[in-house]
């Protein structure tokens, strides 16, 4: 769809800087809502919000419809009464990077005793019989995946691993009476599990409010795969390519690129298009009506998928001897509109693609992405140059799995600093906001920048290094990075650009509505 003149930043939750050692849904994020608005943006870009697992990635969730606990406001909860504030005393504080391990060991088991003390006080508490009300009416709605992901998350707790194929037989087999002796024996687990999805949904339908109130629009990402460790794969076994042994045959990953000399292979297991066909594609319709109930705009990551995916023999250990095989591609989406209606979607089409995909995205009025980061390196990267851009456009200076702009001038060649000011002018060292205004004042419909430019910060605070496992993921914004003085810089560019739209070009009563 065509989207209206508009910016915004690209910041995750996990990036905020919120007590308790990890960004979540609290303060921080209702006073990054207030910076937006002051600084004249309108769209606030998300990473995936579901669980993570083995790296911390969002892009290797354990499901793809339920949302990370971790990111749950400890604060907010007390205010409701679920948990007493000096039980959350002494917690880490709103500075330095994540420490996973640290949120795990010491956040995690108190938000699942304020969900035990939610199931204990709810159905008694006259100050909890609204969000009791509330949270039964939430397991009804989301009953399609809210049981399967507590029964997930609770065996992986129980085994001690994600690797649900490594679990005994009949619970790796979901044999109905294994899960019902699971159920029988673990309910109340299995409840704080559903509870903690409500508290998450109930957090982020009073930002995502907010938010609209300052017409913010939230853009958030969808990974094409899922992970083999995950509920949706333990589930659904028969619409993904897994053997008799329910290993899987082929993985995804993409061939050598930019990124990656020998390519990247991410491991997922990929879907039986031709079962999916014969179901009307319900799975993926499930799960962009869920995305589109969390978000406002949806990014789908690596749409080059859409059309061919990179397919990796199971037992290769690089990305370099797979093949392109044809995905469904048109045939999904018009899927998708039957059930759904027209769709708010962004196409992630970077890397090497073909007229093919370029003629899906444009068939289906999708706006690709350019990066300006990567148009210096040549003549033939000018397409990520504003002068090429074409009006159904989302341009970015780098995205989360570039390093960031400031880092990346002090790695680029002399060549390319050469180009940049040939470009922009002059930049003395700091890059960062030069081709933020670049961005902005190109035709591009929608001028997007990550925080760490907005901050002009190195490759210390980059948020991920593809290829490389580890390290990645855990940074945060220092405390007070978000200033009058910032915020009035950002509103001129927005202003000398023609960018102070809501991107789907509703009135901000709608939008609240």
């Amino acid at each position: 769809m065509e989207f209206q003149r508009s910016s915004g930043v690209l910041l995750h939750v996990s990036s905020l800087p919120s007590y308790g050692g990890i960004g979540d849904l609290g303060p921080a994020a209702h006073d990054f809502v207030a910076f937006l608005a002051a600084a004249k943006q309108h769209i606030w870009q998300v990473l995936p919000l579901c669980p993570t697992g083995y790296g911390n990635s969002p892009y290797a969730g354990s499901s793809a419809f339920a949302c990370n606990p971790s990111l749950i406001s400890l604060e907010y909860l007390s205010d409701w009464g679920w948990i007493e504030g000096e039980r959350i005393a002494g917690l880490p504080g709103r500075s330095g990077n994540v420490d996973f391990e640290e949120v795990e060991a010491r956040k995690l088991p108190l938000l699942y005793k304020a969900a035990g003390n939610f199931l204990d006080r709810g159905p008694s508490d006259p100050r909890l019989a609204r969000q009791w009300q509330q949270y039964q009416i939430f397991c009804l709605a989301e009953a399609s995946w809210l049981s399967d992901y507590a029964l997930y998350a609770e065996l992986r707790r129980q085994y001690k691993t994600g690797a649900w194929t490594e679990w005994p037989e009949p619970v790796r087999r979901r044999n109905p009476q294994a899960l019902a002796q699971v159920a029988a024996s673990s309910g109340r687990a299995l409840a704080q599990e559903q509870v903690l999805q409500f508290a998450f949904s109930r957090q982020w339908d009073d930002l995502r409010k907010n938010a609209a109130r300052n017409s913010i629009r939230i853009l958030g990402d969808v990974a094409i795969f899922v992970n083999m460790d995950s509920a949706d794969v333990w589930v659904r076994p028969g619409i993904f390519e897994l053997d008799e042994e329910l290993q899987p045959i082929h993985v995804a990953g993409v061939p050598p690129d930019y990124f990656s000399p020998t390519g990247q292979r991410w491991g997922n297991p990929l879907y039986r298009w031709d079962v999916l066909d014969l179901r009307d594609y319900d799975w993926w319709v499930d799960r962009i009506r869920r995305a589109h109930s969390i978000f406002d705009i949806v990014r789908l990551d690596h749409f080059r998928g859409f059309d061919a995916y990179w397919s990796i023999p199971a037992d290769e250990k690089t990305a370099e001897n797979g093949e392109w095989v044809p995905a469904p591609g048109l045939q999904l989406f018009r899927a998708l509109e039957t059930a759904l209606g027209p769709l708010p979607l962004v196409a992630e089409d970077l890397g090497v693609i073909t007229p093919e995909v370029d003629a899906l995205r444009k068939e289906l009025g999708m706006p690709g992405m350019k990066v300006l980061q990567f148009g210096f390196s040549s003549k033939e990267a000018h397409n990520h140059l504003p002068h090429q851009f074409a009006a159904g456009t989302v341009a970015y200076t780098g995205t989360h799995d570039n390093d960031t702009t400031q880092g990346w001038w002090k790695t680029a060649s002399e060549a390319e600093h050469r180009a940049v000011e040939a470009y922009v002018g002059q930049v003395n060292g700091r890059p960062a906001w030069p081709l933020i205004r670049a961005a902005a004042a190109s035709v591009a419909q929608v001028a997007m920048v990550p925080a760490q430019d907005l901050l002009e910060l190195d490759s210390a605070t980059r948020m991920n290094t593809p290829a490389v496992a580890g390290g990645n993921w855990s940074w945060r914004a220092p405390e007070g990075s978000w200033t009058p003085e910032m915020a009035a810089r950002l509103a001129q560019i927005v202003e000398g650009t023609d960018r102070d739209n809501d991107p789907l070009g509703k009135a901000k009563e709608d939008v609240v509505a």
